[in-house]
């Protein structure tokens, strides 16, 4: 792809593609649900009453349009250029998850689906699916790694305390790929009656391609509020990456502003050198997982590597097949942020701006603040700010006590 002709930006193609990678490689159990879904799909794209429903949810239930916030007293303690936050934090459930998951409900629903399952690492995918089958009186199922539920514990009561029936998943690293397995089994065993919730920009087509349209509501209000703010665009815009939705959601509208630079910021863990980290794009080497080709984090037989992060919703050894294509293309950065970063990020955000950040977002505030020290005080950082880190106290009061043990 040229840089010259973004404007003209149109991925996926029509078999899902963004380039070599994406695709759907599923069995064929599944083919016939996802061509149901892709038909569906489109066809409440091009429905206006959906897209009011869609809005009005939107509007009503989440709380939209979050704010963007100067974190100017971060950005005058850094000194140089200004940080800004989009506060995606400030919607019901505390993240970005509730944009899709709302969306995607409401296909369920026009689908005649009773039942929705959903994968989850943090846990705010899988509470945002549970909240939103409350609203809509649907059964849910959430699967979570056995790692997970232990370290996101407060996720998983709220899940349960909203009807949830939250199974934790035992096999491999007890971790959101494995999640994300035992719910493709559920759904090829129940797809009848049964709708995928899936929360992130990966899996095979359309999910992607869906996952982001539904969230890039995120990157449409920015383009909008960021001239009423500071009286231009962003100069760079700043994302945290695990799947992607998050960063996905606040990029997609800014690629064809090519002037505009995109950062992705991955789990580094405990160094990329270490082999302890969740950084696909990164570290990774092309290939098949979830039904979709993109960068893995493999050995050299092509069996999945076991992957780290302090945070659970980036500890993925995949990534969305479209920032795979936007790496190759150049048309965005991806870079490593370590768990000893992030957490720094963690503490610096709430206690200069009083906000708690998630620690998946805490990444994308490391890198933010170590590239604003370097800029002069007139570029703009745009930083996508995911999610609220209450979900996190356990994870940080421990690693916090460990780190001052040593």
């Amino acid at each position: 792809m040229n840089l010259e002709d973004l404007p003209n930006y149109k991925f996926p193609d029509q078999l899902g593609h963004f380039g070599p990678y994406g695709g759907s490689f599923v069995s064929e159990t599944l083919t016939a649900a996802l061509d149901e879904l892709k038909v569906q799909y489109e066809e409440v794209k091009k429905d206006k009453k959906f897209s009011i429903e869609f809005e009005n949810e939107l509007r009503d239930f989440v709380g939209r349009p979050s704010p963007i916030y100067h974190a100017k007293r971060w950005s005058d303690k850094l000194g140089g250029a200004q940080l800004f936050f989009k506060r995606e934090d400030l919607n019901h459930t505390g993240a970005h998850k509730i944009n899709n998951t709302v969306g995607q409900a409401l296909l369920a629903k026009r689908m005649g689906k009773k039942r929705v399952i959903a994968e989850t690492g943090a846990g705010q995918h899988g509470v945002a699916t549970a909240t939103i089958a409350a609203r809509y009186g649907m059964t849910c199922t959430v699967y979570m790694g056995e790692t997970d539920v232990e370290r996101q514990a407060q996720n998983v009561f709220r899940m349960k305390l909203l009807g949830a029936n939250v199974v934790p998943v035992s096999s491999g690293s007890k971790t959101l790929k494995d999640a994300l397995n035992e719910a493709m089994r559920d759904w090829v065993t129940n797809v009848e009656n049964t709708f995928y919730i899936i929360g992130t920009v990966a899996g095979p087509h359309p999910y992607p391609m869906m996952v982001r349209d539904f969230n890039s509501v995120v990157g449409k209000e920015c383009i909008k509020q960021m001239p009423e703010k500071v009286g231009k665009q962003p100069d760079i815009v700043v994302a945290c990456v695990g799947g992607g939705s998050n960063a996905l959601g606040i990029f997609y509208d800014y690629i064809p502003h090519k002037k505009i630079k995109l950062v992705g910021v991955e789990a580094a863990g405990e160094g990329l050198s270490s082999g302890m980290h969740s950084a696909s794009l990164s570290a990774g080497v092309p290939g098949v997982l979830h039904g979709t080709r993109t960068y893995l984090l493999q050995d050299e037989n092509g069996q999945i590597n076991q992957t780290h992060s302090v945070s659970a919703g980036l500890d993925y050894p995949g990534v969305g097949p479209e920032h795979a294509w936007l790496k190759d293309s150049g048309r965005a950065e991806y870079v490593g942020i370590t768990d000893s970063e992030a957490l720094d990020a963690f503490h610096d955000c709430s206690r200069v701006e009083g906000i708690i950040p998630a620690l998946e977002t805490s990444h994308a505030l490391a890198y933010a603040s170590k590239l604003a020290k370097k800029l002069p005080s007139h570029i703009n950082i745009l930083i996508n700010l995911s999610g609220r880190g209450d979900k996190d106290m356990h994870t940080v009061a421990k690693s916090s006590s460990q780190a001052g043990s040593q």
